[in-house]
């Protein structure tokens, strides 16, 4: 300000410069300095303009939501951890030989029965080729009862043969040639029938080659993704380029829903197997749903030094679906009736910060930062403190605050997490 006040003085008009040049050439130049001191003004309104454009552009930051504690699942929580839902049953059906589809019955969200037709390839080759298979199989069936007929009648003459030879009336040789041609046929009906055998499993062969042309739904279940459409090739194995399918849809069995959480390693001894636990999905905030621990994945991820948790929901119910976000509060063993909810909201850990030697958590008001200063006690899970004072349920935290945050800054919300 005062470098502008001295270019001011600077602008004014020397009367005695006036005087000592005489009218004219006074009021070219009065009007030479107006035209400056115009222009430098613009400029220093300008500046300013900008100058205060970037001293109040707002603070990108990331925020979360805090939150209560809720007496009936987390008064007794002794950990909170984020995971998702997964299918334990989950299919991608596909047809079990090479073929072009004629027919698929099936849409994302149909739900399905063990064995129902979700789709049909083109089957006249094998059609008939089991329709040759059971022509081969009648003829050989058809030799059989030959067969047998000539055997049935090679035996007659082998026993009249005896007859004679006991009569004295023909030589013992014509009985033994009559008995060696009734054994001889007797082979060729075990060698046909053996045939009739072979040509009743090609028929067989065939039937299932044919029923192979028939995909069906392997379980119960949701169609989650449709993979295939009409007039396209599907084959069990893929056969490189993207122009054969490999499957045709996708079935989930929504009775195997369960939840993946990863818990820290450091907090992975507060877990027990068939420990009580309560869920709440990120899509319903409001829905707690009653759970348990069903194991702990005896693996630890190097990478996130976390331990997977697998977790039962006790209440099955539509809305619930795979890959949706949750909130899983493990709780105690309810051994003492008289716990009571702990005093004070949920934050993510990254929301307190250390200033000036006091935990510090910036809450959002009108888009502005406000800093509290707040009382944070131990975790409450791998990521989530406890703040017992200054905050208060359903505040907008600032995640992470940058260190130029201050009292006052005005902010614009990058990305609201869960």
């Amino acid at each position: 300000m005062n470098s502008n006040a001295e270019l001011l003085r600077q602008l004014k008009i020397d009367k005695s410069h006036k005087e000592a040049h005489g009218g004219g050439g006074s009021g070219k130049g009065l009007r030479l300095a107006l035209i400056v001191a115009g222009v430098i003004l613009v400029l220093l309104a300008l500046a300013a303009g900008a100058w205060a454009l970037v001293a109040h552009r707002p603070v990108e930051v990331k925020t979360a939501t805090a939150v209560s504690p809720s007496a009936s699942a987390e008064a007794g929580a002794v950990l909170q951890a984020t995971g998702y839902v997964t299918a334990r049953r989950q299919a991608t059906v596909s047809a079990q030989i090479t073929g072009t589809l004629t027919e698929v019955l099936i849409e994302e969200g149909d739900r399905v029965k063990k064995g129902q037709v979700l789709a049909r390839l083109e089957d006249n080759a094998l059609r008939a080729g089991l329709d040759a298979a059971r022509a081969s199989a009648a003829a050989a069936r058809a030799t059989v009862v030959q067969t047998q007929a000539q055997l049935d009648q090679n035996l007659r003459d082998a026993d009249r043969a005896e007859a004679l030879v006991g009569r004295g009336l023909v030589s013992k040789q014509v009985s033994e040639q009559a008995r060696t041609q009734a054994s001889t046929f007797r082979a060729q009906l075990n060698t046909a029938r053996r045939q009739a055998d072979s040509a009743d499993a090609q028929v067989r062969v065939g039937q299932v080659n044919l029923d192979y042309t028939v995909i069906r739904a392997p379980f119960d279940g949701v169609i989650t993704d449709k993979a295939a459409q009409v007039g396209e090739i599907v084959s069990p194995l893929s056969a490189g380029g993207g122009f054969t399918r490999t499957g045709v849809g996708t079935i989930v069995d929504m009775d195997s829903l369960e939840i993946d959480v990863d818990v820290n390693e450091a907090y992975i001894g507060r877990v027990q197997p068939d420990m009580p636990a309560e869920a709440v999905l990120d899509a319903y905030p409001d829905w707690k749903i009653p759970a348990h621990v069903i194991a702990i994945v005896p693996a630890a991820d190097r990478g996130k030094a976390t331990v997977k948790v697998r977790v039962a929901l006790e209440n099955k119910d539509a809305r619930i679906v795979p890959d949706m976000g949750v909130r899983v509060s493990f709780l105690e063993r309810r051994a003492a009736a008289s716990s009571t909810a702990p005093k004070g909201v949920f934050v993510p850990a990254a929301a307190v910060v250390q200033r000036d030697g006091h935990d510090i958590v910036f809450v959002i008001a009108d888009n502005t930062a406000r800093r509290r200063v707040v009382t944070a006690t131990t975790p409450g899970s791998a990521d989530t403190r406890l703040v017992t004072d200054g905050v208060t349920a359903g505040d907008t935290v600032v995640v992470a605050p940058p260190a130029s945050l201050a009292d006052g800054t005005a902010v614009s919300l990058a990305k609201t997490t869960p």
